[in-house]
């Protein structure tokens, strides 16, 4: 069986692998790739054994911090983050939600004061053995991953 090449090798930086086909363009916006200057390479609805249809994305010359790729498991927790040197993965970051989200969900309460003022939206992750769920600083409402609004 021949295996083909379908994005092209990068040197230096991060491969962000794995994101649902659906999900591709939040992870785009949500570290700011749309006004990175830094050379970046985006497939989408590439084929996968694993989820069927993919999205990859390639930056090159730039390593995120862990709590910049943490904001990915919000929606797509099953991503692969590798780090590349010379063409070679270095590291293979595992993705894990922080334990405080600030300024990337909205709350989806529509009476939450950060809906009507200027205020930075604040969650606290609340973790249990079934179920992952957002709570709001300031409202106190919960939310479930599945119903995340990223701004």
């Amino acid at each position: 069986m021949e295996k083909e090449l379908k994005v092209a090798a990068l040197r230096n930086g991060t491969v962000i692998d794995h994101i649902p086909a659906d999900k591709l363009y939040k992870v785009v916006f949500m570290l700011h790739l749309d006004t990175c200057e830094n050379q970046i390479t985006i497939g989408n609805n590439l084929e996968s054994a694993k989820i069927g249809k993919k999205g990859i994305i390639k930056i090159s010359g730039k390593v995120f911090a862990e709590d910049e790729t943490n904001k990915i498991a919000l929606i797509a927790p099953n991503a692969k983050i590798n780090i590349i040197k010379d063409f070679q993965v270095i590291e293979k970051r595992p993705l894990s939600l922080p334990d405080e989200i600030h300024e990337i969900v909205q709350c989806n309460n529509p009476n939450c004061i950060t809906n009507h003022q200027n205020i930075p939206t604040f969650f606290q992750v609340i973790k249990d053995e079934n179920d992952t769920m957002l709570k709001c600083h300031y409202c106190e409402r919960l939310i479930k991953l599945e119903e995340v609004k990223i701004k």
